[in-house]
């Protein structure tokens, strides 16, 4: 890494977000700004987010949102010697390696960042595994009954990647036979899940987003009733819906895995006393 011009530390937090202009979601993306907050209090806080649709719908409302290539670069502008950079991804698709591109080239630019790192996208080990399934059998609804299948539904990828929704399926399964998990661009897809559930002779079946917040995708793609979504073909296939719109951040046990993955990369500045390399 490149040498960086002050010679006083200045470590510091971004967190990158997809971004929405649903108040639900953006809510979800303020809670959990206060609660890293809560983790490393001595730790400035920056957000960024990654569509440009977002940003620039925000922008014509009078909100301005930084991407991740300016994020940094004001962070730079503004001193940070040392940057956490912790992505609200669900997986380590194409989004994460393109984030991973750009930190890498400004830590190497000259008289930039000491030291920039990335921690992990939400499924990332076996460990992330079993507590994500943890955290989602605990989200089911009360009023669930013995018979009501729950689908999780991520926005899934053609990426390698995507395999990690089929692995969160198995494990939910070995503890629920009756959740699953699809995606809504990948695979399992909305017709696989269908035909399951149509298998298990299901009546009823609870719709939940594995998203970080629950922005349109939420509301059009999985609970809209438009006749392309997850709702209205499974209304259409005989099977009633109960779509509970909350995204992943809502959930503190699931929020609480991003945060240790930031941990385990800007944890020992916040221990530091100012002590840095």
């Amino acid at each position: 890494m490149a040498k960086h011009l002050s010679t006083t530390p200045k470590p510091g937090i971004l967190l990158v977000g997809f971004g929405s202009v649903v108040p639900r979601a953006q809510a979800a993306y303020e809670r959990m700004g206060a609660r890293v907050q809560a983790v490393f209090p001595n730790l400035p806080i920056r957000w960024a987010f990654t569509s440009p649709r977002i940003r620039r719908i925000l922008a014509q409302q009078g909100t301005c949102l930084d991407s991740v290539e300016m994020a940094l670069a004001r962070m730079m502008s503004d001193g940070f010697s040392h940057v956490a950079v912790q992505s609200l991804q669900v997986i380590s698709g194409k989004e994460n390696h393109e984030l991973l591109i750009n930190c890498r080239m400004f830590g190497q630019m000259v008289g930039g960042f000491r030291d920039i790192r990335v921690g992990l996208p939400l499924l990332s080990s076996e460990t992330d595994m079993q507590n994500m399934t943890a955290a989602l059998l605990a989200a089911i609804p009360p009023e669930r009954k013995p018979d009501d299948a729950i689908v999780y539904v991520g926005h899934g990828s053609p990426h390698p990647s995507n395999a990690f929704y089929t692995a969160l399926m198995f494990h939910l399964q070995e503890r629920d036979p009756l959740a699953f998990l699809g995606t809504i661009s990948g695979w399992p897809d909305i017709a696989a899940i269908q035909e399951r559930l149509l298998q298990r002779r299901i009546h009823t079946a609870w719709l939940l987003p594995c998203l970080a917040v629950a922005g349109n995708h939420a509301l059009k793609d999985i609970a809209g009733d438009n006749g392309d979504s997850w709702k209205s073909a499974f209304e259409r296939a005989g099977i009633a819906c109960n779509p509970v719109l909350k995204g992943l951040l809502e959930y503190d046990a699931v929020a609480d895995i991003w945060i240790d993955h930031l941990k385990q990369i800007a944890g020992p500045w916040a221990a530091s006393d100012g002590k840095l390399s």
